[in-house]
């Protein structure tokens, strides 16, 4: 039986799922080096906190990557098309930037380094924007489910290299050879776009630059009407913010509730990457049969539910078992929520403006992560620990109710 006919096998074993693999990878790596690497490489190094503090502004690139994605839909590489083209030229430049870091004296040339992973951050957004129209041309509507959760499930697994593997060699290689053995680990994405095949697509018309801005929004807007899009953006703004603001202070958290520090590097960190792991898979698989929009119910539902082990957790004190029950639970959450919003994203974008439309809809999504998590600190110190888990559960129900206009339980969807 095949897919198309609801034969599950092979949705799941086929070769795009195998690619969605190597797309999470190669997205994921560049992304914890600038988060895990070089923080970590900048203090062995005697730079201060604050100015380590200050790479963050670095990561500016994931926010605007919407402004040059336009021309990454309209003007084509010269080499292996529009969107193999791209993927090549940025992984060229991740493996280049990433490696030259090690180079500099952190001490010495703090700005250059500065500027260097402003580059990595830059051509790592700008592989973001091929690789998320790349992958929403070669999945049918009905494996972007899947297809996504198994590329996002990936990033996350990225994280060991430069989050664990390249720590462990620091201790006895140079950091110059540590950033260069990092590097060359972007050659597996090299080798994907080489091996892969250019997904047939319509092009946009004309090559102004008007065109390549106006075109992928007037096309979204004629598509959905103002009243849709705007229910759209207001969907992904509140869909995932109680979620986010919950998990935005965990550490912190899991401090004042009394654990050690070991017990939260043991318990807390194992506790929520394995879970979200499992958590977006499960959701993967079960998207197959639910649907993208019964999906987003159902997982909205689990991720609003697991909310309230915060507020439980806050109430109980230090119980090592319920700090690994309520992680896990809400983790569980986060992968099956995140599985069916990325997909929901993939599904609101056309084939031909799928890089302008996939960028864009992402830095919406990202919004609650920049603008509430900071106002969480402000709530905590006024109203304690318990109530503010208690809040987040309640800004939550706005996105779900949301759901009734834009992913109704009802409706047909893939």
């Amino acid at each position: 039986m095949s897919a198309a006919n609801g034969g599950w096998q092979s949705a799941v074993f086929n070769r795009r799922m195998l690619v969605c693999v190597f797309t999470g990878l190669a997205s994921g790596m560049p992304l914890y080096v600038l988060l895990q690497l070089v923080p970590a490489w900048l203090r062995d190094q005697g730079v201060s906190l604050a100015e380590i503090g200050l790479f963050a502004l670095v990561g500016i690139p994931y926010v605007w990557k919407f402004l040059w994605a336009p021309l990454m839909d309209r003007w084509i590489p010269p080499l292996l098309g529009r969107r193999r083209g791209w993927m090549f030229l940025c992984q060229l430049a991740l493996i280049a930037s990433i490696g030259v870091l090690g180079a500099f004296n952190p001490q010495q040339s703090t700005w250059v380094i500065a500027w260097l992973a402003f580059g990595v951050a830059f051509f790592s957004a700008s592989q973001d924007v091929a690789l998320d129209a790349f992958r929403r041309e070669i999945l049918p509507d009905r494996e972007l489910g899947l297809g996504n959760a198994i590329h996002v499930q990936a990033y996350r697994i990225s994280s060991l290299i430069p989050g664990s593997l390249s720590l462990i060699l620091a201790d006895i290689l140079p950091w110059s050879t540590v950033f260069w053995i990092t590097a060359a680990f972007m050659l597996v994405a090299l080798c994907t776009s080489l091996l892969v095949d250019e997904p047939d697509s319509e092009l946009p018309t004309g090559t102004g630059l008007r065109e390549a801005v106006v075109a992928p929004f007037s096309e979204y807007l004629q598509r959905r009407g103002w009243a849709g899009v705007c229910l759209v953006i207001g969907f992904m703004v509140l869909y995932k913010i109680g979620d986010n603001m919950a998990t935005a202070l965990a550490t912190p958290f899991y401090i004042d509730m009394g654990f050690t520090m070991t017990e939260i590097g043991v318990v807390a960190k194992n506790a929520a990457l394995w879970p979200a792991i499992v958590g977006g898979l499960v959701g993967g698989v079960a998207m197959l049969r639910l649907g993208i929009n019964r999906s987003l119910w159902v997982f909205g539902v689990v991720q609003l539910l697991s909310i309230l082990g915060f507020a439980v957790l806050a109430g109980s004190g230090p119980l090592l078992w319920l700090l690994a029950v309520v992680i896990a639970f809400e983790y569980l959450g986060v992968g099956m929520g995140t599985a069916a919003f990325t997909a929901f994203i993939a599904r609101e974008t056309s084939r031909m403006y799928a890089a302008t439309q996939f960028a864009l809809f992402t830095a919406i999504a990202a919004l609650p992560r920049t603008f509430a998590n900071a106002s969480t600190g402000v709530i905590v110190e006024a109203v304690g620990w318990q109530p503010f888990f208690l809040l987040c559960t309640l800004l939550a129900v706005p996105g779900m109710l949301l759901l009734l206009w834009v992913a109704p339980w009802r409706e047909a969807s893939v």
